[in-house]
């Protein structure tokens, strides 16, 4: 009886965070993190804000916890580099092909975190500290993720200009302000971006 109480209580749990964050990404997009307070995504979610803090911290980690759900697709615990994509892009048989499914991960990836990161980047240059810092991480987190893709085509298929070089040019053009330029900006649309993403990044990296 104890075990299933754990387990009931556990589900809850898991239930509980998946309606808040999912109501933290509506409100964070729509209104930006200055703009959203807890009770609101509380509300939203239909739970206590004390709910929110026990589930998830505070608003901070509220944000960072909502942008980590949005860029993987779900709040399942499998890293993004065991995901299907990235497995298919060690397993390329080709530059071009590793670095198109790179671009195809980056534009599902934009689909999805896009909005929330231009929202948030804007905001982040009011000086706030919450979001100062967030920028902070998830640009850290693009620049590994960059150096992490250059190390495996520099080993695999050789690269045309030094490492840093190559992981500076990937971090770069995929940047929230690059996408969103090509995207809304431009008007290009997703699969456009994509296929030039894909054209770029081999011209550029590739020998």
């Amino acid at each position: 009886m104890a075990r299933y109480s754990m387990d009931l209580r556990a589900e809850q749990t898991a239930v509980a965070r998946r309606r808040i964050l999912a109501a933290a990404v509506e409100l964070f997009t729509s209104n930006g993190y200055l703009g959203t307070k807890l009770a609101e995504v509380a509300k939203a979610a239909g739970v206590s804000v004390q709910t929110v803090y026990n589930v998830v911290g505070n608003k901070a980690a509220l944000l960072k916890a909502a942008y980590d759900v949005t860029v993987a697709g779900d709040d399942e615990p499998v890293p993004i580099a065991r995901r299907e994509v990235v497995q298919a892009m060690l397993a390329a048989s080709s530059g071009r092909e590793c670095l198109a499914l790179y671009a195809r991960m980056a534009r599902a990836l934009g689909e999805r975190v896009l909005k929330l990161q231009v929202v948030l980047h804007g905001q982040a240059a009011t000086g706030d500290p919450d979001l100062v810092a967030f920028v902070a991480v998830t640009d850290r987190e693009r620049r590994v993720g960059a150096e992490n893709l250059v190390r495996h085509v520099g080993e695999r298929f050789g690269l045309a200009v030094e490492a840093g070089v190559a992981a500076d040019i990937v971090w770069n053009l995929t940047s929230p302000q690059v996408v969103d330029g090509f995207v809304s900006g431009c008007g290009w649309g997703w699969e456009r971006f994509e296929g030039w993403l894909a054209g770029a990044l081999a011209d550029s990296l590739l020998v």
